[in-house]
């Protein structure tokens, strides 16, 4: 196979730089070594769009945190993913924290975020009467959002491969060897060939880089624990909320997500590039943090925990341009405002290519959106009756907890869900109150039957992530 460009790793970065260069008459392949798009980095995040004022100046994060942020509404109107400006505040308990505040306002001013606003006591109170008495001012910046980022990741995609991407999934890249011509990307799956290499491989960014010689970004991995509370919880607090940060941290943040449940968290501790566990030390220091924040918050609501991995450049910044490889470029070290750099840094990445050499040419064929999916539960009893009558599968529920139907997991599986993280993410089933006690049976059945294979095949996330074994033959004395 002959590509323009390929693109290894299929997280959030990579997903919008593969959408972007399908906008031209370009053949390009994105190539990731999960099931499904978005299940590194991009799947535990806290799902947060910055809102244009935190990111040190002189940084690539702040050169793209403002420009990402202004990006997705566009995104939002084109593609069927949750997502909504809910606004933060960044909050103050001692004069230190206050100077802090002042700052983050200048600096937000000067870069043109719009809408930042000081708030006393009184008034903070008043928007948020579960947040800390103690706290002595706080910064609101009405830009910030909330998104689900995976439902991003699976939008993204499905509309680049609308628009002619080849997305290869269940490859892992092997070797990149440097030709005359282009390069060879080598896989477990198949070899490809490619004019130009993006280098986007998450955690794998500094591998991916020495296969072929490019210049690494001293990759270290830091470790976020994230916790999501019970339902009842639903606008205790309804703006993002930030301490003032440490150097290396944003801090405990209470997190409404867009579906409204509460998230708190994240921890940030240096790991290995494979460890997700959580732990009781996490635990405690995020809920700890968070009842700083709301003291109303318990450690009994949580119904889920989670970690995902940070890849850290050396310099804390984005390690992202040009490498003495000609026609390899490096998108690595994509930590936090990462995910609301996205859009910005997909469109430096096709100007970075057009520098080294890539031909652009509009292709007016291109389709900016995809169709979006049925959410029964958002539909009035009305409009649940026509969808009812049009197909009965929606008249069975899958998951009851998130009241997901039968043709909404059907729908997903027919929209590439191969695991049961891909079902969920694409409905919620399994994301209620009770994950997945009632549904994941259900569920399991219905890919199974679908996709014509063993229940006992059925994975959580690809690979050897099984759920169940397959029948046992017992013989009986």
């Amino acid at each position: 196979m002959r590509f323009d460009v390929a693109i290894v790793g299929a997280g959030v970065v990579g997903c919008a730089i593969a959408r972007e260069l399908t906008r031209y008459r370009l053949h390009v392949a994105l190539i990731d070594r999960e099931c499904e798009v978005g299940l590194g980095t991009s799947k535990a995040n806290s799902g947060i769009i910055h809102g244009g004022h935190r990111a040190h100046e002189g940084s690539y994060k702040g050169a793209t945190e403002w420009r990402g942020n202004q990006l997705w509404d566009e995104l939002a109107q084109d593609l069927p993913f949750g997502y909504s400006r809910i606004g933060d505040l960044t909050v103050a308990f001692d004069d230190g924290d206050i100077e802090h505040l002042h700052m983050l306002l200048d600096q937000g001013r000067r870069r043109g975020v719009s809408g930042l606003e000081l708030w006393e006591p009184e008034r903070l109170q008043r928007e948020e009467p579960n947040l800390s008495h103690d706290v002595k001012q706080a910064l609101h910046a009405p830009t910030s959002g909330v998104v689900n980022p995976y439902e991003a990741c699976f939008a993204l995609a499905e509309n680049a491969v609308r628009n002619g991407l080849t997305l290869l999934l269940e490859h892992t890249v092997s070797a990149i060897e440097r030709r005359d011509d282009g390069f060879t990307v080598t896989t477990d799956r198949g070899v490809l060939d490619a004019r130009f290499v993006v280098n986007a491989a998450g955690v794998h960014g500094d591998a991916v880089a020495r296969m072929v010689g490019a210049e690494e970004a001293g990759l270290r991995f830091r470790k976020g624990e994230e916790y999501l509370l019970d339902k009842r919880l639903v606008g205790f607090v309804t703006r993002v909320v930030f301490p003032c940060p440490s150097p290396t941290s944003k801090g405990i943040l209470v997190i409404p997500t867009y579906d409204g449940t509460l998230m708190v968290g994240p921890t940030a501790t240096w790991s290995e590039a494979t460890d997700l566990t959580t732990s009781a030390e996490g635990a405690r220091a995020v809920f700890e943090g968070a009842q700083r924040l709301a003291p109303g918050i318990s450690e009994g609501d949580c119904i889920a925990e989670f970690a995902g991995v940070r890849a850290v450049a050396a310099d804390e910044d984005f390690a992202i341009g040009t490498t003495r490889v000609p026609g390899f470029v490096n998108v690595i070290g994509i930590q936090s405002p990462g995910l609301t750099a996205a859009p910005a840094i997909a469109l430096d990445v096709v100007e970075l290519l057009q520098g080294e050499g890539l031909g652009l040419e509009h292709d007016d064929g291109f389709v900016p959106g995809i169709d979006a999916p049925i959410r029964f539960a958002q539909l009035d009893a009305e409009e649940q009756a026509r969808v009812v009558r049009g197909d009965p599968r929606f008249g069975r529920i899958a998951c009851r907890c998130e009241i997901v139907t039968e043709g909404e997991v059907l729908h997903a599986i027919e929209r590439g869900a191969r695991t049961m993280d891909g079902i969920k993410f694409r409905t919620r089933a399994g994301m209620g109150r009770c994950q997945g006690g009632f549904c994941a049976w259900r569920c399991m059945r219905l890919l199974a039957e679908t996709l014509d294979v063993e229940v006992s095949d059925v994975t959580k996330r690809g690979g050897a992530s099984w759920i169940t074994l397959p029948r046992l033959e017992v013989e009986h004395a």
